[in-house]
């Protein structure tokens, strides 16, 4: 790569006096603009050596790829003449000086603490919907499939078990996530649902205490409640661990954290928290029930735009309560929410689909192919941003599909009983009785959505195929002798070889990190890793290719030809390097299992960020199939990453 002429073309594209701050993380450039409506897209969409650009808390990120964006950020420093900033800087010039958005910090928050449990609770909702599969009637004759073949009566109760008990139990799961995020003990929280849930609590039944009547009804299904206890529990273990003694700190601290918060969760949180929680779900139904299909019509045609904002990110701790509160009371229809979200990820698929017939340009057709089944799947990101913003127009035609299916499936009342893919799969998630309607209204969805699109695009041909004009034939020249060098460069001879991981923890599809370059794959393909400790070790025998100063990244490039990025948790280049130990210096051999550094899991954690390390295998390009193994566990030098050669 060619670094100063990189950041020359970057200069060119965004405006060199449109530039108010600059930064750069381990993979991307961060910006500061003026005016992002200034920036030429175009250019930098065409630019084989920018691998994507996004907005986010008011910077404008252009990914260039570790090794190379320090480069990059250095002439692009001097091209403009703009102050070098930290990330943190950066991050307070994008806000103006402002506080963060309460809203977005509470979105986030909540999404911080649900979207872990996302997991367990598709597998007790799918496990639901077997059931209901075995027990209802009218699927596959006049009589249920358990009246048929009675021997499935006993499989049937164990199922029922096994699906019952994520959202019973559901207090302690949201415990143990909610400290975690709050900075607490996660087992301390987790007791906390546990009391919550235990099954010495009796309905109906109160404790004498000191003449008050305290109830002893059970908390389970509920979230607000336990949400609460749990923030409180953060409080006192924190103000008894800055007050107590050492000597006694680790005895007394998380005795008198339980105890009071015990207290006041039985005496006055809980009673009032559940009351605040049931008319909330006692809203949403009647807002349901009132506005009906129009409603669900009018959510489906916002549902993409809200997922630009992020508030989408909220929607799991609603719907928890709605799929709770239909298995527990057949009150509502269950969670409607899902319904929308699927009929959107679908038209907006079929968007991007439709994109891909009309366009003649190879790598918006490749791009789009790979999104459109991705959107199709419940996983929206690389459509919406990768394809469907850049050209506008297929957003706002995805939106009609979206529209126009929602209303159908409200007047229907098609309803969801768990969380799932929200998408065509999404059928495993619904009930039973409204399955058929679902896939059909999901048909619907992708129909319009497509049809639409297709006839737009059409009609704006000029929109799908943009013609880049030259001033002179010398810079056609030019312009063409730059999109065949890549090609003409890359002699690079690469073998198959197989990626260990790097640190011990569990295993996690890069889609369902919090991070968009990493999500979406545009840095690469790769896998994530929940860490269970802090140490990080090669992951193959090579060359540190980038050691960075805040220690949260390292570059090695394998011997057999692979370039890996470790990437140590999430905007943690804001830590300028605290918590974190670094072992090695760029141009450094290394061995596979030789240890590069170590990471204070914890201390990341406690200041507010994700510690999942990612593995991406940044010239992905250059091989047939990058592949991860499956698996919820993983030791450090285990196998982990394939790679196959072309």
């Amino acid at each position: 790569m060619d670094h100063k002429k990189v950041a020359s073309e970057v200069v060119k594209a965004v405006g060199k006096d449109n530039v108010v701050a600059a930064a750069h993380c381990a993979t991307r450039l961060r910006l500061v603009l003026k005016d992002d409506s200034k920036v030429d897209q175009a250019a930098l969409d065409n630019n084989d050596d920018v691998k994507g650009t996004f907005k986010q808390n008011g910077q404008y990120q252009i990914i260039i790829g570790p090794g190379d964006v320090n480069n990059v950020y250095d002439y692009f420093v001097k091209e403009t003449g703009v102050k070098e900033a930290s990330t943190e800087d950066l991050k307070d010039i994008a806000q103006n000086g402002k506080k963060p958005n309460p809203i977005m910090a509470f979105v986030k928050l909540l999404s911080d603490i649900f979207v872990p449990l996302i997991p367990a609770l598709v597998a007790g909702g799918l496990l639901m919907a077997l059931n209901n599969f075995i027990t209802s009637k009218g699927l596959f004759g006049p009589e249920a499939v358990i009246q048929m073949v009675p021997q499935l009566k006993a499989v049937s109760q164990m199922i029922q078990v096994m699906a019952s008990a994520p959202f019973i139990f559901l207090p302690i799961m949201v415990g143990f996530s909610a400290a975690k995020r709050f900075g607490a003990n996660p087992f301390l929280g987790g007791v906390i649902g546990m009391m919550m849930t235990s099954p010495s609590l009796v309905a109906g039944h109160f404790w004498n205490l000191f003449g008050m009547h305290v109830s002893q009804t059970p908390y389970t299904y509920q979230v607000i409640p336990v949400l609460v206890a749990v923030w409180i529990l953060s409080i006192l273990e924190k103000f008894f661990h800055k007050h107590l003694p050492s000597a006694v700190d680790f005895t007394f601290t998380p005795l008198l954290s339980v105890i009071i918060t015990g207290f006041l969760t039985f005496t006055v949180v809980g009673p009032v928290m559940r009351e605040v929680s049931n008319l909330i779900t006692d809203g949403i139904v009647w807002l349901y029930n009132t506005t009906g299909a129009f409603g669900m019509g009018i959510f489906g045609a916002v549902y993409s735009p809200i997922v630009l904002t992020g508030l989408h990110q909220s929607f799991p701790a609603v719907e928890v309560q709605l799929i709770s509160a239909f298995t527990a009371h057949h009150q509502g229809v269950g969670d409607f929410i899902f319904i929308v979200a699927s009929m959107a990820n679908v038209a907006q698929g079929a968007a991007t689909f439709a994109l891909m017939t009309l366009t003649k340009d190879k790598k918006t057709k490749g791009l789009a192919s790979s999104a459109g089944v991705s959107a199709l799947l419940g996983i929206t990101e690389p459509a919406i941003f990768g394809v469907n913003l850049k050209f506008k127009f297929p957003f706002f035609c995805a939106l009609v599909g979206s529209c126009i299916a929602s209303f159908i499936a409200g007047i229907f009342k098609v309803g969801a009983v768990a969380l799932g893919s929200a998408g065509f799969l999404g059928f495993l998630s619904v009930n039973t009785k409204s399955i058929i309607v679902y896939v059909i209204c999901e048909l619907i969805s992708f129909a319009i959505a497509f049809a639409v699109t297709f006839l737009y695009g059409k009609s704006h041909n000029q929109l799908v195929n943009p013609v880049p004009v030259a001033t002179s034939e010398a810079e056609a020249i030019e312009a063409k002798e730059d999109h065949v060098e890549p090609e003409q460069k890359q002699e690079v001879s690469l073998n198959s070889e197989v990626i260990a991981a790097p640190v011990n923890g569990k295993v996690e599809d890069l889609s369902e990190t919090n991070d968009e370059v990493f999500s979406t794959k545009m840095m690469g393909d790769g896998a994530a890793i929940i860490p269970t400790d802090g140490t990080i070790y090669a992951p193959v025998d090579g060359k540190i290719s980038v050691a960075y100063e805040t220690k949260h990244a390292y570059g090695i490039t394998s011997d057999k030809g692979a370039e890996v990025l470790i990437h140590v948790g999430i905007d943690t280049v804001n830590l300028k390097g605290e918590h974190f130990e670094s072992f090695v210096k760029q141009g450094q051999t290394v061995k596979k299992g030789d240890k590069l550094g170590t990471v204070d899991i914890d201390a990341v954690q406690k200041a507010g960020y994700d510690p999942t390390v990612m593995t991406i295998i940044t010239n992905t390009a250059n091989y047939a199939e990058v592949g991860h193994k499956k698996a919820d566990e993983i030791h450090h030098g285990d196998d982990f990453i394939k790679v196959v050669a072309k």
